[in-house]
């Protein structure tokens, strides 16, 4: 059987519970070999830049994805590299230290996918990688949403979880079953504002998670 490594990229300033969602959500569709998270270094999207340190990130990422029964593995390397972030040199990286026929699946949210054709060289990730894409609440999945050349891209590759996993690049599926809706922003602002917000940071956020960032003072304003 074809080995399949899951790839889950993202800045985690903080990791939330959508974060821990989407992975597991592809876990048991995928029965991944390995579980990657991806740290983003220095995200080129992000102008306002990383709240919290890299250190910091990364031990929140082991809090939150310790015990999660699947083999979790934290690539560090965007970090490392000290120059933007992006995600297909990462992915080119990755094919050539993982081999051709592994199958390097890369996770992302719905509003991710809206956004594909700004990313760099976005066209040649389908060369790389297949996509795992979870539905995220206000963010629709159907061709009239996304910019006509991702759709026209995605058009032809869609296939089930045992495709893409048989697969090793090229393929997307697309989960309709994901209905957690949290942002790093709207954890960081609770954080800042504490109470005022309204919002319980206890739904937002692991509880080992949410004791780390107390514990070192992070996120407030």
């Amino acid at each position: 059987m074809t080995s399949c490594v899951a790839l889950l990229g993202g800045s985690f300033d903080p990791v939330h519970h959508g974060h821990v969602a989407l992975a597991e959500l592809f876990a048991r569709l995928l029965h991944p070999d390995e579980l990657r998270i991806l740290p983003a270094g220095r995200p080129w999207q992000k102008a306002s830049g990383l709240k919290a340190g890299d250190a910091d990130r990364v031990a929140m990422l082991q809090l939150a994805f310790a015990g999660r029964g699947v083999n979790v593995r934290i690539d560090t390397r965007e970090i490392e590299r000290q120059t933007p972030t992006y995600t297909v040199e990462t992915l080119r990286e990755l094919r050539a230290e993982l081999g051709p026929a592994t199958s390097i699946v890369f996770l992302m949210g719905a509003d991710q996918l809206q956004n594909l054709d700004s990313w760099r060289d976005w066209r040649d990730l389908f060369a790389l990688a297949n996509f795992g894409v979870a539905a995220r609440p206000g963010y629709r999945l159907d061709d009239a949403a996304l910019p006509p050349a991702v759709a026209q891209e995605l058009a032809a590759r869609h296939a089930t979880p045992e495709q893409v996993r048989a697969s090793a690049a090229g393929r997307v599926c697309v989960a309709h079953t994901l209905a957690v809706d949290i942002s790093a922003t709207q954890v960081r602002n609770a954080l800042a504002q504490g109470d005022g917000t309204g919002i319980d940071v206890r739904a937002l956020v692991a509880p080992q998670v949410l004791d780390y960032i107390q514990q070192h003072h992070l996120y407030r304003s």
